[in-house]
């Protein structure tokens, strides 16, 4: 009789364990992205090199929850971004770099997070563009990633709001404080954004605006030593829609990004391989983006996809035009590892004397007009 209460109590205190333990969780994830990278010109010459996240930036993280009871649990992202061909970190060599966040998430009302977080452009607009899913990465971003739709950059010292789905919609914002006694408004940021999803159809829509950033003297605000763009403002927004039917979906995403006093553009901080920068006139200057995109399941493990954006810009007194093409072939060797080839042209008239070149992002920028990358690469997640 005793062994019987002893197993029975045995059991009892192991499911019980068991079960906190099932309420209580911490993941470690990543993902691995490298292969050979063709660039027909790079500063003049054309190159052929061993690259790491030519499509998905390389990551490690950590990602837990606490349950709290009610229906609300603590929430937590941890997330360093680095350099798989030489063990780099990335970021600017931060340590979590691509996400650090806490927060509770609520099912009825949604989750509140504080820390470096992604904007809503990235959350909403980014899932709807070929470059801010599996099936395009950094090649198919916008010339220089001018809408941040590559998450280019991070919002430090920010607060997020999540919603939860109501009936298909979601509603996000954020907002990114100074950090600043004397500047409120010194290099902070704020985003807002919406999804709706109904069947096959998905539409978004984000805004954000950036004071200050890298041409802020406050260099623990927001987005001090990320943007893109050096200029006193900068302001974003878009639309998009998609529509999936059987094996196949398109899309369309349109953005505008206005800036104030522009004086450069980082050529590091949108993707490429130059730390060299391009010098602006400090006036006002915009990019405007149209984007086709499609996919198409030709089996379950292999997809093929593709995008073409047309830009107009203003920078220094010239309106130059890009219009690029994105392909990729992707097939899954498993749920976790694919093997991808993808190819890139990107062509841009109307330039006048400025010195605009053709850049693809993701690699160094192009002595002429045109640029050609082609990649063939394996990824795997864990």
């Amino acid at each position: 009789m005793k062994k019987l209460v002893l197993s029975t109590l045995s059991l009892a205190l192991f499911a019980t364990a068991g079960a906190a333990h099932a309420q209580n969780s911490v993941t470690l994830y990543g993902l691995l992205d490298t292969g050979l990278t063709y660039t027909s010109n790079a500063h003049g010459s054309s190159n052929f090199q061993q690259a790491s996240g030519i499509l998905n930036g390389n990551r490690w993280g950590l990602r837990g929850s606490e349950d709290l009871g009610n229906g609300l649990k603590a929430i937590f992202t941890l997330e360093s971004g680095f350099n798989l061909s030489n063990g780099n970190m990335g970021q600017n060599s931060r340590l979590f770099g691509r996400q650090a966040f806490v927060g509770l998430a609520s099912n009825q009302y949604g989750a509140v997070t504080l820390g470096r977080q992604y904007d809503n452009l990235v959350d909403n607009l980014g899932p709807l563009s070929l470059n801010g899913t599996q099936y395009g990465g950094t090649l198919a971003s916008h010339p220089y990633d001018n809408d941040n739709l590559n998450n280019s950059f991070r919002v430090s010292n920010s607060v997020k709001y999540q919603s939860i789905d109501y009936a298909g919609f979601k509603l996000g914002a954020m907002y990114g404080f100074s950090n600043q006694a004397d500047g409120f408004a010194n290099n902070r940021a704020y985003s807002v954004g919406a999804t709706y999803a109904f069947g096959g159809l998905k539409v978004a829509a984000a805004y954000l605006q950036l004071n200050g950033g890298g041409a802020s003297s406050n260099t623990s605000g927001a987005v001090s030593t990320d943007t893109t763009f050096t200029a006193s403002r900068q302001r974003t927004y878009g639309a998009g829609v998609s529509y999936a039917f059987g094996p196949a979906n398109v899309g369309f995403v349109f953005t505008q990004t206005q800036l104030a006093n522009a004086t450069a553009i980082s050529q590091s901080a949108s993707g490429s391989t130059s730390s060299s920068g391009f010098t602006l006139n400090g006036a006002g200057a915009h990019f405007t983006n149209f984007e086709l995109n499609g996919r198409y399941a030709i089996t379950p493990a292999w997809s093929l996809s593709g995008a073409y954006t047309y830009t107009e810009a203003s920078l220094q007194g010239v309106d130059p035009k890009y219009h690029q093409l994105t392909l990729q072939s992707d097939y899954a060797l498993s749920k976790r590892t694919d093997v991808y080839a993808e190819a890139a042209y990107q062509h841009v008239g109307s330039t006048g004397s400025s010195g605009i070149t053709a850049h693809i992002v993701g690699v160094s920028a192009s002595s002429t007009d045109s640029q050609v990358v082609g990649t063939v690469g394996i990824r795997h997640r864990f």
